[in-house]
């Protein structure tokens, strides 16, 4: 939070902000300002991990709309060639910028994106989290056990709009509603949390301590200084 609000203390220092957002110690490499590129970046951190010899798996996240990029099917092609441990995941809410995939994409099945290069794929709920989990696990160890790179499709939504200044304009209330009350991830977990035995009690305790770290992290990132001026002249050239 202290990043994204651009204080002194944030990963990057308060100059990266969401698109920038970097850490080394937790292996996260981050986003980027250019649609699309963080796949080819991902791909280039599983040829680092490859030519190691370490058993990492690189995963690299990218929307529906970034899936149609030129630099997402060079990453196929040269992640498939090499057998690189790469788990591409695309998360597919519907709409990019405001353009619904139905209108933007001839693919209408995403995770088959990657055959002709022999990748394989799978959907998968995104609203679900045992799901998720679930593909994930094995996707990690296809990539894992040197099989080479895995896609997994993961069908999403956005309640808000794609930045504080999209109206959202291009899909209906009724729609937006339809999901919050019929498909919602958090309320389907608690459900399952619910099935299995969890009390109510439990759950609020849950509830309450998300709550407390949130409100911590933004009282730190509210106590954070914003960054001196002079930080406008560091990190900008590296010595090679």
């Amino acid at each position: 939070m202290a990043e994204l609000t651009g204080r002194r203390d944030g990963y990057s220092h308060g100059k990266g902000g969401s698109m920038h957002m970097f850490s080394r110690e937790k292996n996260f490499f981050g986003g980027h300002g250019i649609v699309g590129a963080q796949v080819s970046l991902g791909t280039g951190l599983a040829f680092a991990n490859h030519y190691r010899g370490n058993d990492r798996v690189a995963v690299t996240y990218f929307g529906e709309g970034a899936s149609s990029q030129g630099q997402v099917y060079e990453s196929f092609n040269l992640a498939a060639l090499m057998k690189l441990p790469v788990l591409f995941v695309i998360e597919n809410n519907k709409y990019g910028m405001g353009t619904s995939v139905e209108r933007s994409s001839a693919s209408h099945d995403l995770s088959k994106n990657g055959t002709p290069w022999g990748i394989p794929g799978a959907q998968v709920d995104g609203m679900d989290v045992t799901a998720v989990h679930a593909a994930a696990k094995a996707a990690v160890a296809h990539c894992r056990a040197g099989e080479g790179p895995y896609l997994l499709e993961m069908k999403t939504y956005r309640y808000r709009g794609h930045s504080m200044s999209d109206p959202a304009k291009y899909r209906s209330r009724e729609e937006v509603q339809k999901m919050r009350s019929e498909r919602d991830c958090i309320d389907h977990a608690r459900q399952q949390l619910a099935d299995l035995g969890v009390e109510e009690s439990e759950l609020k305790a849950i509830d309450d301590a998300v709550k407390k770290q949130i409100q911590e992290a933004a009282d730190f990132a509210q106590a954070s200084p914003e960054p001196d001026p002079a930080e406008l002249w560091t990190d900008v050239l590296a010595e090679a």
